[in-house]
């Protein structure tokens, strides 16, 4: 598979794990809205390769975001045209927070040797209201809002594992698995505070690729920021691979 349809395969596959609570179409982007929640749900995305925006489209996805309230955001993935970056940059959008788009073989990181934490690891297809509030909780700050976060979940209408992990009856780790044609897509893997640094993300994301792997899955993808050295050198050393970097554009 070329740089290009990877990123349009993760990319149109993260549209559906992780739905905005309202969608627009403005030429070749996807513009989406989820009361704030997340840049992800919260953006504009180039949807094909060479999306271009010119200023009636840039104008539409601006007064949209304006409508809302939400501050606007670009996430440009490398499948918007060239001049895409440039013409936001004239219109005062900076750049901010670059992130990488990774994937991984579902079997190397099913398959990888037992590490000395050995938790449980449960997961289930349905959320429940419990594990929505530990998340929400164990993220804290502006993702604090469980409410949101139902919001954006209850709308996965792809098969989906909600992962818990366990310390002597205490729930300390999470995260979600949402899998669609061969790929899954791995999103909010939290640690609770007091038991960060003992490697219970990393048991995590094997938890979801054992689960991965029993529904025949190949691929799996999450996203990273790229400040977060201590999760991508996890990642990496689980055998996760760069597939792209794409930065935001968001007005000052």
């Amino acid at each position: 598979m070329s740089a290009p349809a990877l990123v349009q395969a993760l990319e149109s596959r993260l549209v559906n794990a992780w739905p905005a609570l309202e969608t627009q179409i403005v030429d070749g982007w996807i513009v989406r809205f989820a009361n704030g929640y997340t840049k992800r749900a919260n953006s504009a995305s180039p949807l094909v390769p060479g999306a271009s925006l010119d200023s009636a489209g840039l104008d539409q996805i601006l007064r949209q975001f304006g409508i809302r309230g939400l501050r606007p955001t670009f996430r440009l993935t490398g499948l918007e045209a060239p001049d895409v970056d440039e013409r936001l940059a004239a219109r005062g959008l900076t750049a901010f927070e670059p992130t990488y788009g990774m994937v991984a073989d579902v079997a190397t990181i099913a398959l990888e040797p037992e590490v000395e934490i050995d938790p449980a690891v449960t997961i289930e297809t349905k959320p429940k209201a419990r594990w929505l509030k530990e998340v929400a909780a164990a993220y804290g700050g502006d993702k604090a809002d469980h409410a949101k976060l139902t919001a954006i979940v209850e709308r996965i209408r792809q098969p989906t594992g909600f992962a818990t992990l366990t310390i002597d009856d205490w729930p300390s780790a999470w995260g979600l698995g949402v899998a669609e044609r061969g790929f899954v897509g791995l999103f909010d893997i939290v640690v609770a505070p007091d038991f960060r640094g003992l490697g219970l993300g990393r048991q995590i994301v094997r938890g979801l690729s054992g689960w991965a792997a029993r529904l025949g899955m190949e691929q799996v993808y999450l996203q990273v920021r790229e400040e977060n050295e201590v999760a991508r050198e996890l990642y990496q050393s689980l055998g996760f691979r760069d597939a792209y970097r794409y930065t935001h554009r968001v007005t000052p």
